[in-house]
């Protein structure tokens, strides 16, 4: 099936400065929305007897670090569309006849290009859509997965102490915090953070410690009453992380060392957990793989999200049931999500919507 590609950058604000261990970006996100729209004209046979169907959305949220940008992603998406086209999509609409094709699509993304794990997600996510569309059900259950998730945490940024802390107070309800930290007041700002929050802390260096110092601040963390200690250092330094993991009795996960499905093999007893992002590993069928080959392997899973749009959280959500740890908050970072569709309930859950597909569309 042909597919006209409609490709929307979007520049948004977030709610609060937003910084990160190895980022001094804060104020904006910056993201693409993809739109595949089927094309009547120069279509297969194959394709004719499927009917032209719905579209579909999808998003990619290039970060720099795992080496895409806002020029790579719009410059390689033409190109992945048309590896995707090239795979026959099938007839049928049963979900297995579906899933099968789209991971023979993410099979072929894979050999056109290495990385470029957002751009794949664009095309991914939005293949995905279309075919749960197709089957008339919403993106969970075309996994055959239940709708019930794990609670999402809320993630604060690295600021001053007192104002990390003022922001923890407005988030209070979230049952788990996210901590960013890897800058000159760590413990610092835990200890503020801890002083207005009783709940549960996470904290992710994002690459940002030094062995000696993620070893001298364990024992404070535990005082502290962290859950999980996220990427403390760079991503190849793998002997570190198990270093680390030998003198912590918290688990440590990775998240910039484990990008795709091949790098869970190389983490088995040096982290106790790894979080799978759609934005890293090429969409949510790999995510979806890559989350049951680690819980095969033993690991503590993690999902977690860049600073996307509902599009981008909706897919991950999708998946999310199959995790010990929800990260999913990137929508909520933002100051205007312009895209509805997806709530959260009482207990910071996300509500899959009940609509086939991802469920969100565009603000009017």
């Amino acid at each position: 099936m042909p597919f006209s590609l409609a490709v929307t950058p979007l520049r948004l604000a977030f709610r609060d400065p937003f910084r990160i261990a190895r980022s001094l970006e804060d104020r904006f996100a910056e993201t693409f929305i993809v739109e595949l729209r089927p094309q009547a004209a120069a279509r297969s046979s194959a394709a004719s007897d499927a009917g032209d169907g719905p579209s579909g959305l999808g998003e990619a949220f290039p970060d720099p670090y795992f080496g895409e940008n806002t020029v790579t992603v719009p410059a390689l998406l033409p190109g992945l569309l048309a590896v995707a086209e090239s795979v026959d999509e099938p007839r049928e609409t049963a979900p297995e006849a579906l899933l099968a094709w789209l991971e023979r699509v993410s099979v072929a993304m894979d050999a056109h290009i290495g990385g470029h794990g957002a751009a794949k997600a664009a095309i991914d996510i939005a293949l995905h859509d279309r075919a749960a569309k197709r089957a008339g059900l919403p993106l969970h259950a075309l996994f055959g997965l239940p709708a019930e998730l794990p609670p999402t945490d809320f993630t604060l940024g690295i600021d001053a102490p007192a104002v990390v802390a003022e922001r923890a107070a407005r988030a209070a309800h979230f049952p788990a915090l996210k901590i960013k930290v890897g800058g000159p007041s760590d413990l610092e700002t835990l200890e503020a953070v801890r002083a207005v929050y009783s709940g549960p802390i996470r904290v992710d260096a994002n690459t940002g410690w030094q062995p000696e110092e993620g070893a001298r601040l364990v024992p404070e963390l535990v005082r502290l009453g962290v859950e999980l200690i996220e990427q403390p250092f760079p991503r190849q330094q793998l002997a570190q992380l198990r270093w680390l993991q030998e003198r912590s009795p918290l688990p440590i996960v990775a998240d910039e060392s484990a990008i795709t499905i091949e790098d869970l093999d190389g983490l088995v007893g040096v982290v106790a957990g790894v979080n799978v992002k759609l934005m890293k590993c090429g969409g949510v069928g790999a995510a979806y793989r890559m989350l049951r080959r680690a819980r095969a392997l033993g690991f503590k899973l993690f999902l977690g999200c860049m600073e996307e749009t509902s599009v981008g959280i909706a897919a991950s959500a999708a998946v999310a049931s199959l995790v010990d740890w929800v990260d999913l908050d990137g929508n909520l970072l933002l100051a205007a999500d312009p895209y509805t569709g997806l709530e959260l309930d009482d207990a910071c859950r996300w509500r899959l919507p009940a609509a086939p597909g991802l469920g969100v569309s565009r603000r009017s």
